[in-house]
C-alpha cells in the first residue's frame, strides 16, 4: 500500500509542478524533454547492479520500452493539442477516464476479481473523474471536429498504462524496475531531442535555463511516478484494477485540493460533488480487496 501512497503523491507533484510551468512563463515542451532525460539518469543512478546496455538491449522487454517511449512523447503533444483546442477540463476526464482500459484488460487477461462493491466503486470513480475536472456549469463541449484528439489522449494514456501492467507482470523482474523506468524515458528523450535538434536547424528554438530548471524539478517525481507505480502493481492483495482505479482517482482528488490549497482556485458546486464521489469511489475499491 505504501507504494501506492507514494506513487499518488509523486504523480500528484507532477500536475502541480506543470501548474507552477503556466505561472512562471515555462516552455512545456522543453522542459518536458529535459524532464524525460533527468527521469532516466534517476532509474540508471537507482539500479543496483553496473549499467550494462548490451544486457538491457537483449532484455525482452527492451523493444517494448522503445515503443513506450515514442508513445510517451506523443501522447504529451495529444495533450498540448487537445488543450489548446478543448481545454485543460478536456484533457484532464481523457486522461483519467482512460483507466478503463487498464482495468478491463486486468480483468479479461487476468481474471482479475469484478466484486459488486468494486464494480459500484469503478463506475463512481468515473463519475467522480467527470464531476471533479469540469470547471463550469455547463459542462464540457468538445466540437466534433476536435473530437479525436481528446479520444487519442484517452487511448494513449490506457495503452502506457496497460503496457506497463503486461511487462510489469510477463518480463520485469523486481531487480529491473528501475532500468526497465528509465530505459522507457530515456527513448522518449531521444525522440524529444531529435525534436529540439530540428527546431534549432529550422531556427524556431527559444531556449532558456529555466526551461532546464523547471525539466529537472518534473524530471524526478516523474521516474518514481512510474517506479512506485510499477512496484504497487506488484503488491500480492491488490490487483492492477484496483490499483489504477485508486492510483487515478487519488491523483486527481490530491492535486484539486492542492490547487485550492496553493493556487487559490475556485471550486464549483460539481466539483465538490465530484470530490466527495472520488473518496467514496476509493472507500469502496479498497474495501472489495
Amino acid at each position: 500500500m505504501i507504494y501506492l501512497v507514494l506513487s499518488i503523491v509523486a504523480s500528484s507533484l507532477i500536475l502541480i509542478i506543470f501548474k507552477l510551468f503556466s505561472k512562471y512563463n515555462v516552455d512545456t515542451s522543453q522542459a518536458i524533454i529535459i524532464n524525460y532525460v533527468v527521469a532516466s539518469i534517476s532509474g540508471f543512478v537507482a539500479y543496483s547492479e553496473p549499467i550494462d546496455m548490451v544486457y538491457v538491449s537483449k532484455q525482452d522487454w527492451f523493444y517494448g520500452t522503445m515503443i513506450l517511449g515514442v508513445i510517451f512523447i506523443l501522447v504529451f503533444n495529444l495533450m498540448a493539442i487537445t488543450t489548446q483546442r478543448n481545454g485543460l477540463s478536456v484533457v484532464a476526464v481523457a486522461t483519467k477516464m482512460s483507466l478503463t482500459i487498464p482495468i478491463v484488460f486486468g480483468i479479461l487477461m487476468y481474471h482479475e476479481s469484478t466484486g459488486v462493491l468494486k464494480i459500484i466503486g469503478i463506475i463512481i470513480a468515473l463519475v467522480a473523474v467527470y464531476l471533479t475536472s469540469i470547471k463550469t456549469a455547463e459542462g464540457i463541449s468538445i466540437t466534433k471536429k476536435n473530437l479525436i484528439f481528446p479520444l487519442l489522449v484517452f487511448l494513449g494514456s490506457g495503452i502506457i498504462d496497460t503496457s506497463i501492467k503486461f511487462f510489469e507482470t510477463n518480463y520485469v523482474t523486481q531487480n529491473d524496475i528501475p532500468v526497465f523506468s528509465a530505459t522507457i524515458f530515456g527513448f522518449a528523450a531521444i525522440v524529444g531531442i531529435f525534436t529540439l535538434l530540428y527546431k534549432a536547424v529550422k531556427g524556431s528554438l527559444r531556449f532558456s535555463f529555466k526551461n532546464v530548471i523547471a525539466g529537472i524539478g518534473l524530471g524526478v517525481p516523474n521516474y518514481f511516478s512510474i517506479y512506485f507505480l510499477i512496484q504497487a502493481l506488484r503488491h500480492e492483495n491488490m490487483d492492477s484494477s484496483t490499483v489504477f482505479t485508486i492510483n487515478n482517482v487519488a491523483i486527481l482528488l490530491v492535486s484539486t485540493i492542492a490547487g485550492v490549497i496553493l493556487f487559490k482556485e475556485r471550486l464549483i458546486l460539481k466539483n465538490w460533488i465530484g470530490i466527495i464521489l472520488a473518496v467514496l469511489s476509493i472507500i469502496l475499491v479498497a474495501f472489495s480487496i
